[in-house]
């Protein structure tokens, strides 16, 4: 069992394209439609200034993380919008705070619901994902929070299915976020800049968020091959 769901695992390239194809798709939009002329800088701008202005836009952004979870909606979406709005520390802050209640939420949840229930979401992952976490704690946790599939919400249930001890799961989730955070904080920070003055926009950051991203993914990657092929 935990070969097959090994060797079912492949690389996320019909994600990948998707992004690409919806990233061609808003710059098509954007060059010829009338969105450019109504969704400028400045009024972009202004809306972050907005809704940083009021009291409750942070409790909304915390919360925001764990409903977007059970919808599979992308966290650095999240991410993005709360650098945008809060800057970098607070933005950086919230999404941490957000993420990890949202993990807090599912692992719970799978500990609650019933084993069959789990079982049914996560199909041939439950087994081999559970004794992976249960014989490799933390590290196991960072590694399978640094891969697109299982998706989030179900790898946390997995760990609440089976019992992993909270300490271990937080602490694994924790140090899986911070390459992502750090990683999608400096996108974040680099659209404000681009937003107030293109030149001030550093293509070097943007190049070394991206490769401590794709690094620290690949190194999980390998992690967990080796793991499921001695199992």
């Amino acid at each position: 069992m935990v070969r097959r769901a090994h060797s079912g695992r492949r690389p996320a390239w019909g994600k990948l394209a998707l992004i690409l194809l919806g990233a061609a798709a808003l710059a098509a939009v954007w060059r010829w439609t009338p969105l450019a002329e109504i969704v400028t800088a400045e009024r972009i701008l202004g809306w972050t200034r907005t809704v940083r202005d009021t009291w409750w836009a942070p409790i909304v952004l915390v919360a925001a993380y764990t409903p977007a979870a059970f919808v599979l909606l992308p966290r650095p979406l999240i991410t993005l919008v709360a650098v945008m709005t809060f800057g970098v520390l607070l933005g950086l802050v919230y999404g941490t705070a957000g993420a990890l209640i949202a993990a807090l939420v599912t692992y719970y949840a799978g500990r609650f619901l019933p084993h069959k229930t789990v079982k049914r979401l996560a199909g041939d992952a439950l087994e081999p994902a559970g004794k992976l976490l249960r014989e490799h704690g933390v590290v196991a946790v960072f590694g399978s929070n640094m891969l697109p599939t299982p998706p989030f919400v179900i790898q946390n249930m997995i760990a609440g299915a089976v019992r992993i001890p909270l300490w271990k799961f937080v602490l694994g989730t924790f140090f899986a976020l911070v390459p992502g955070m750090l990683a999608w904080t400096v996108f974040g920070d680099q659209i404000n800049a681009a937003l107030e003055d293109s030149s001030k926009v550093s293509w070097w950051l943007i190049g070394g968020a991206l490769l401590l991203l794709v690094g620290f993914t690949f190194l999980a990657r390998r992690f967990l091959a080796k793991r499921f092929q001695a199992a």
